[in-house]
């Protein structure tokens, strides 16, 4: 006589409209890309490019991005909104202008940097990051970027992560810590091998997302959610619950 039978499965895979709404979620509460935050249209190119060039140069350095962003706000009020605008300022007043938006652990370094950048791009890019559009091999292009001042693996990344689909070279791979945050909301990209840009793009397209906002809105839950190895994850994640935003770096 069979007094009771359990049945073993193993745990349902959330269904792509649940994925979907934990996507949307996710982006809606940590936001998207800095670029956008910052008010720098790069799809139309041009100005918006030497902008993000600037403002990527502020994010590569091991400070928060709440202090880029503000940072950033407030050279581009003092009408510092590029490198080249900044290599017709003294040093003395960007280092002033840096302190102001609280980048004061590194204000002597980025001031010095800056002005070097303003050379390079003069010199090397004919007065604009635009023509760096030109390269259409992402190592290439990298390469490029990384031969930049004070520029290294994190700020190229940057840099060109909120150029994807924008730029021809700009392809990089997926950032690991948005690989993190997919894996932990249990969103379909795989953490291995190839496919990941195309999955990360299949997600964004299915929840009407840009697949940049959802990219960097994968980081940041990353770099704040300390929580994640005893969080549930999926659309019960504890801080998508919670509304938690993040301010992390970038």
């Amino acid at each position: 006589m069979i007094v009771g039978m359990v049945r073993v499965t193993k745990a349902a895979r959330p269904s792509r409209g649940s994925q979907t709404e934990t996507a949307r979620r996710l982006v809606a509460l940590f936001g998207g890309r800095y670029s956008r935050e910052l008010g720098i249209d790069l799809d139309a190119g041009g100005p918006g490019v030497d902008q993000w060039f600037c403002a990527a140069t502020l994010f590569g350095t091991r400070i928060s991005a709440p202090i880029a962003v503000r940072t950033y706000r407030v050279l581009a009020d003092a009408g510092v909104r590029t490198v080249q605008d900044a290599g017709e300022r003294r040093w003395d007043d960007l280092v002033a202008l840096l302190d102001e938006g609280g980048y004061v652990r590194y204000d002597f370094r980025t001031a010095t940097r800056l002005q070097q950048l303003a050379v390079d791009v003069r010199v090397r890019c004919r007065g604009t990051v635009s023509s760096l559009a030109t390269f259409t091999d992402a190592h290439a292009l990298e390469a490029a970027l990384d031969a930049f001042p004070g520029w290294g693996p994190t700020t190229v990344r940057i840099f060109l992560r909120e150029l994807r689909d924008v730029w021809r070279g700009a392809q990089p791979p997926v950032d690991e810590r948005a690989l993190r945050g997919a894996r932990h909301l249990k969103l379909p990209v795989p953490q291995g091998g190839t496919g990941q840009v195309e999955a990360l793009h299949d997600v964004a397209k299915r929840a009407q997302l840009d697949v940049r906002d959802l990219e960097t809105a994968l980081v940041r839950l990353a770099l704040v959610h300390r929580d994640m190895p005893t969080c549930i994850g999926g659309a019960r994640c504890l801080k998508l619950v919670a509304g938690t935003r993040a301010a992390g770096r970038s």
